[in-house]
Parts: structure tokens; sequence; C-alpha cells
């Protein structure tokens, strides 16, 4: 007679062996808390504070156009002269710096994104050059050319009111800045994903 075949070596009686596969997790991420929904409000409403600042500083740095008239009728003192493009470009550049420092200073307060933080700085950078824009019209010049004329008199020079010729454009320089900024930091220097672990994968179809 011969000895039934049996293997060598007989694996541990462990019930804990193999170790069981971890739970399978869906991959639809975090749902948003009110806490980040907070944090998006704090972000757009400082960035419309910010932009009365925007405004006063667009009013005081903007290149002035100036006007003439002659008792009949205004004229721009120079036709050729670039002070109105020079105020929009005023305007985009000071949006750029604010929007770029508006995002800097969200990742540096969060150190991570978030759909409420991006939505804070879009929304937020529009209406603040929103209220930039209006509140630089305000403090500059009256918009009233032909009172303005006839208070200052014939062949006296004026400035006109404050105007954008881009608005729609310009409107979209601060979330445009602050949105790029805030990626760009937070994918360079935000926390990473963690690594995959050896069950990564598991249960996919």
């Amino acid at each position: 007679m011969t000895a039934p075949l049996t293997p060598p070596q007989q694996p541990p009686n462990d019930p804990a062996w193999p170790p069981p596969p971890p739970p399978y997790e869906g991959h639809g991420g975090d749902p948003i808390t009110a806490a980040e929904v907070l944090q998006g409000l704090v972000v757009t409403a400082a960035s419309v504070i910010a932009g009365a600042v925007l405004g006063a500083l667009w009013a005081w740095l903007a290149p002035a156009v100036q006007l003439i008239s002659d008792g009949k009728g205004v004229y721009l003192r120079d036709s050729e002269g670039e002070a109105a493009i020079g105020a929009d470009g005023t305007f985009v550049l000071l949006a750029l710096a604010f929007g770029a420092v508006a995002g800097l200073v969200v990742f540096l307060a969060r150190r991570r994104g978030g759909v409420p933080l991006v939505l804070g700085l879009a929304v937020g950078g529009v209406l603040g050059s929103l209220l930039a824009w209006w509140l630089g019209t305000k403090l500059g010049p009256t918009a009233d050319v032909v009172a303005h004329a006839k208070a200052v008199g014939p062949e006296v020079v004026f400035d006109a009111p404050l105007k954008l010729q881009m608005g729609a454009a310009a409107m979209l320089a601060w979330p445009l800045a602050a949105m790029i900024v805030h990626l760009l930091l937070t994918g360079a220097f935000g926390p990473r994903d963690p690594e995959p672990g050896p069950w990564e994968g598991y249960g996919k179809r």
C-alpha cells in the first residue's frame, strides 16, 4: 500500500489568511461641506470689498482724456491721443494684479483647492470688477460733459469722464488671473493624492 498523496506544505489554518481586500469605494469625490461653502462666500465678499480699492486706484492712476469746448460743441483736445486706451490698460493691469493676489492669498489660507473656493474667486472677481468700474466712474470727472463744459467756459481744457472701452473683456481679467494663479499653486504645492495600495483597482470591471 502507498500513502495518500498530500501536498508537502499546508497553508496555515488561519481565518485571516489571505487578508480580505478592502471594501471598494467609488470615485465620486468627497461631498461639499457647509464649511467649504462658507469659505467660498467669504472669498466672494472679500473680493467685492477689494473691488472698491481697485476702483479708487483706477480713478487715481488712469490717464485723463482731455476735452475742450468752443462754446458750441465739445471736442477732444488731442484727437490722436491714447489716453482712452491707457484708461482701459490701467484697469486691466490693476485687475490682473488684484486677481493674482487673491489667488495667492486663498491658496496660502487654504492650501488646497475645492469647488466653493474656485467659484468664490470667479464670482468675487467679476463682482469686484463691476464695483471697481462703477466706483471709478463715480470718483472720476462728471459724466455730464455738456454741463461741465458750460461750467468751465469755452477754450478751457477739462477732463472727460472715466470710461472703459472694452468693459466686458476687462471684467474677466480679475477672475481669470485669480483662478490661474490658484490652480498653478495648488498643482505645484498642494497636497498630493495618496499612493495606490496593493488592492488598487479591486472590484473594477
